[in-house]
């Protein structure tokens, strides 16, 4: 077989979200339900009989994409391309933009997907850091260092995927003016947009900063729909152009159900109400997490997620974070992501979004193997 690259994360989640009694490695919030969704909207779930099961527009309806597009500022119709998830976006990004051998940095700690696209695509990629010792800051000297006249493209996530940090307009500039000296693309995957903790002012997007922005959404994380697998990019039309060229070999489409409820989903009138369900399981999760780690004394540090439904939570116990999480799995049957995946050990990713009784059962398991282990 071909030289590979498997995307670790995924594949753990893939095999054994469905296996386990808790399942906290998810980074999104609890999801809707059709009945919930359809009354949030003041309508009926009857009214989708009426909907014909043929291929909606490939490249997204005119009518999602305008509503897409009205949440960039300056963004039209043609700025907007539908994908099947915020995954085939980003897929879709690197290869167009990228040929093997070109170069690239990536922001880490992050959302491994990209990275992992990139290898095997022949990329040469490299890293540029966010600073634990620091509140997770963007280190600028990092990134600097990690560009070279022969960088391509800089992928970053903002808020940031584990640490939920949402980066500050100094940062945001920071990393503007960096892939402007040497005229980089850049790739900015803003899916926790809109699932902001502390503020009901949304973050901004990167998009309109900088004339070679591609910014990516979904509906699987702020919007708890990740069944809807919808997702898009947000950049200049001729690039999306090619982008759509190629979704055609991959998906061709998304579903005409999934383009159908994600205009309803973001509607001016449904998305308000959407997004303020999301932040109030974020805003209740939270203190049911950090009050847990508090009870262990000094075994957890959580950082004070500011966005997402995800915290990055640091343990103090000389075990492998890839091991810990599997025995949690197998003791205790339940799931959440080992720091290994993002490169950082002694650290887990821990989802909170979730419903108080479920979301505690969880924790109590952890609990045990930790009382087990020390």
């Amino acid at each position: 077989m071909a030289k590979f690259e498997p995307f670790v994360m995924e594949r753990m989640m893939s095999k054994f979200e469905n296996y386990v009694d808790f399942n906290l490695s998810e980074s999104g919030v609890h999801p809707l339900t059709l009945r919930e969704l359809m009354a949030l909207a003041g309508r009926g779930v009857d009214e989708l009989g009426e909907v014909l099961i043929n291929y909606p527009q490939a490249n997204g309806t005119p009518e999602l994409r305008q509503t897409i597009a009205g949440l960039y500022k300056g963004a039209g119709v043609d700025n907007v391309l539908v994908t099947t998830g915020a995954a085939e976006a980003n897929y879709l990004i690197i290869h167009t933009l990228l040929e093997p051998g070109d170069e690239m940095a990536v922001m880490a700690p992050n959302y491994q997907q990209v990275w992992g696209i990139a290898t095997n695509r022949g990329v040469k990629v490299s890293t540029f850091h966010l600073d634990e010792n620091k509140g997770w800051a963007l280190d600028v000297e990092s990134l600097r260092r990690a560009i070279t006249p022969r960088t391509k493209l800089i992928a970053i996530c903002n808020p940031n995927n584990p640490t939920g940090r949402i980066m500050p307009a100094a940062e945001m500039d920071a990393v503007v003016a960096e892939a402007a000296r040497v005229g980089a693309w850049l790739l900015a995957d803003e899916v926790y947009g809109g699932a902001e903790r502390e503020t009901d002012v949304q973050t901004p997007s990167f998009y309109g900063r900088y004339d070679k922005v591609i910014a990516v959404g979904s509906m699987s994380k702020a919007y708890g729909l990740p069944g809807l697998r919808t997702g898009w990019a947000v950049g200049p039309a001729e690039t999306l152009d090619e982008m759509w060229a190629r979704h055609e070999y991959i998906t061709i489409t998304t579903t005409m159900l999934s383009d159908k409820l994600t205009a309803l989903a973001l509607s001016p009138a449904v998305r308000p109400k959407v997004l303020a369900r999301t932040r109030k399981f974020i805003r209740d999760g939270y203190p049911v997490l950090t009050k847990w780690a508090a009870e262990h004394g000094n075994m957890f540090s959580v950082f004070p997620s500011q966005a997402a439904a995800i915290a990055f939570v640091r343990y103090n116990l000389p075990v492998n974070s890839t091991e810990l999480t599997e025995r949690l799995r197998k003791e205790k049957s339940v799931l959440i992501v080992p720091g290994d995946h993002f490169g950082l050990d002694h650290h887990l990713r821990i989802s909170f979004g979730l419903p108080h009784d479920y979301l505690r059962g969880g924790l109590d398991r952890i609990h045990q193997l930790f009382d087990e282990l020390t």
